[in-house]
């Protein structure tokens, strides 16, 4: 309601929103909701690391996710929304819809596809390569960055002059 009354003074305040200044005063909306069809990262437990599809909302704090299995090796099960990341990707699914019914939608959508080309998956890959390096492998990228870091001061110094 547009009038406020104040008890110091009975004059009439309008708000901002009836002045037209509802779109600057009000932040942008928040878009990554926990729905059925939602793409996610499973941050914390034995599935840490993959991905998953939210197929149920069980309660204010839980949902039902699947991966499917033959996709992501992630079984349906019920999980606290705390331990997910939630992507800006979704397919389009029903309400608690079967393992194939949820391959398909992922199929048809693309919707692995869109996320192995996000930089964010690419950060995750980037991650698990660099963790499964042995320490030679470690030790012949420390050698490649000391000569790369060489050749740009090289280049450089001779642009500098």
């Amino acid at each position: 309601f547009w009038l406020k009354v104040y008890p110091s003074r009975a004059l009439p305040v309008p708000s901002l929103c009836t002045l037209g200044y509802a779109a600057a005063a009000m932040p942008a909306m928040f878009t990554r909701f926990v729905e059925p069809g939602r793409l996610a990262l499973i941050t914390y437990g034995p599935c840490a690391g993959k991905m998953c599809t939210i197929v149920d909302i069980v309660d204010q704090k839980r949902v039902v996710v699947d991966g499917p299995e033959k996709v992501t090796g992630v079984r349906r099960h019920m999980m606290p929304v705390k331990r997910l990341s939630l992507t800006d990707l979704t397919c389009k699914i029903p309400k608690g819809a079967r393992e194939k019914t949820l391959r398909l939608a992922l199929e048809k959508d693309g919707v692995m596809g869109k996320w192995d080309a996000t930089a964010w998956a690419k950060k995750v890959k980037a991650k698990e390569v660099k963790g499964s390096m042995t320490d030679f492998e470690r030790f012949k990228l420390m050698v490649a960055r000391k000569k790369r870091s060489v050749e740009v001061k090289k280049s450089l110094k001779k642009t500098k002059k």
